[in-house]
């Protein structure tokens, strides 16, 4: 897209109340957006926008200078994708109710396509972060992208996880990307734009609100294969997510709980009524949207030793975590040659660190014995 006319999908993006619905119908009868925000009123009213529509465009132009609120957004290290971008998400562009703009920090990568979406309550119990660390971690070391909201509770275990098996994550967020929330994430969310992307739908400068959240949940589940339901009440945002994701024709999972836990309540009925896969491994999600051969796919330089070093370390490595003095004494090799090549090895996805210097093998390679 023209830079010009990228300047006006985000002075539009800024005013309240203008979504996809009015952008497509001010696109559809001017032609550009920069066309449109230039249009009178009488122009505006014949685009066949409702009083409502057209007082919000022209409260919105007076308050709003489009070329500023570009620079806003660059000076932010933020950018902004249309929904005609080549780099908007391929899932996301198929969703309905689609953002016109997307708002992105950090980098969303072709590979994101095969995503799967991680929620559930904020209150998380110890059950329920077990399995959302155990079931992010499965998908991370599958390189499938795992998608959530950056929330306490379920969200931040399953961000954490992924990035701790070298994977990939993506935040869906409620408020400007200028802001996070909530805050004691920070960190977190600097992380993930490192090894991610955060986005939203909403402008620099918006605060979170309650009915924000409901409604970045259709992006959530709009940029992921499907959506997997760790804990969450019957009323719960884990469980308008997964409506949601059932209206865009994606697959639902559900950890099945105990029946006297209010937080597996939600799980369990999306079970009960045939909704959700009941899942009990993340081979089960792999197998069920056929991304079992997703490893299979990334180029053999990543999934083969890239030296004698790196093939000892392996072959010496498995399930059990192995202190680094441990693996310098078996292999024989130098603990600079040792710490060096794990660190690398750790970036590429082959292994884990579980603990301060102890690693474990984060996948299968090729060639182990080679």
């Amino acid at each position: 897209m023209d830079e010009v006319e990228r300047t006006y999908w985000i002075a539009f993006a800024a005013i309240r109340g203008i979504g996809r619905v009015r952008i497509q119908q001010l696109e559809d009868h001017f032609g550009t957006l920069a066309d449109a925000w230039r249009a009178t009123p009488g122009e505006l009213k014949s685009a066949g926008l409702d009083d409502a529509a057209l007082r919000a465009i022209l409260d919105g132009r007076t308050g709003i200078n489009p070329e500023d609120e570009a620079q806003r957004i660059e000076r932010g290290g933020v950018r902004a994708l249309t929904w005609h971008d080549e780099g908007y998400p391929r899932q996301l562009r198929e969703v309905f109710d689609r953002p016109p703009v997307l708002f992105l920090r950090g980098e969303l990568l072709q590979s994101d396509e095969w995503a799967v979406a991680v929620v559930g309550t904020r209150r998380v119990s110890v059950y329920g972060r077990q399995v959302a660390e155990e079931m992010s971690r499965g998908l991370a070391a599958n390189r499938v992208t795992v998608v959530s909201g950056l929330a306490r509770g379920v969200d931040a275990v399953a961000h954490r996880a992924a990035l701790d098996t070298g994977g990939r994550t993506i935040a869906v967020l409620a408020c400007g990307l200028d802001l996070v929330y909530p805050p004691e994430h920070k960190r977190l969310a600097e992380q993930i734009v490192e090894r991610g992307a955060l986005v939203s739908e909403y402008p620099l400068g918006t605060e979170p609100r309650g009915d924000y959240f409901p409604r970045r949940n259709r992006i959530l589940s709009g940029m992921s294969l499907g959506v997997l339901v760790v804990e969450g009440d019957l009323k719960s945002g884990a469980l308008i997510t997964a409506r949601q994701a059932l209206d865009q024709n994606r697959e639902v999972f559900a950890i099945p709980g105990s029946i006297y836990s209010p937080n597996s309540r939600g799980s369990n009925k999306l079970i009960q009524d045939g909704e959700a896969k009941p899942t009990l491994t993340v081979e089960d999600v792999l197998a069920e949207l056929n991304l079992t051969m997703a490893t299979h796919q990334i180029e053999a330089a990543e999934l083969i030793p890239a030296d004698e070093t790196e093939g000892v370390l392996l072959r010496l490595l498995g399930a059990e975590p192995a202190y680094v003095d441990d693996l310098r004494r078996e292999s024989g090799l130098p603990i600079a040659a040792v710490t060096s090549a794990l660190a690398m090895m750790e970036l590429k996805g082959l292994v884990r660190q579980v603990g301060r210097m102890n690693y474990v093998r984060a996948r299968e390679a090729s060639a182990v014995n080679h």
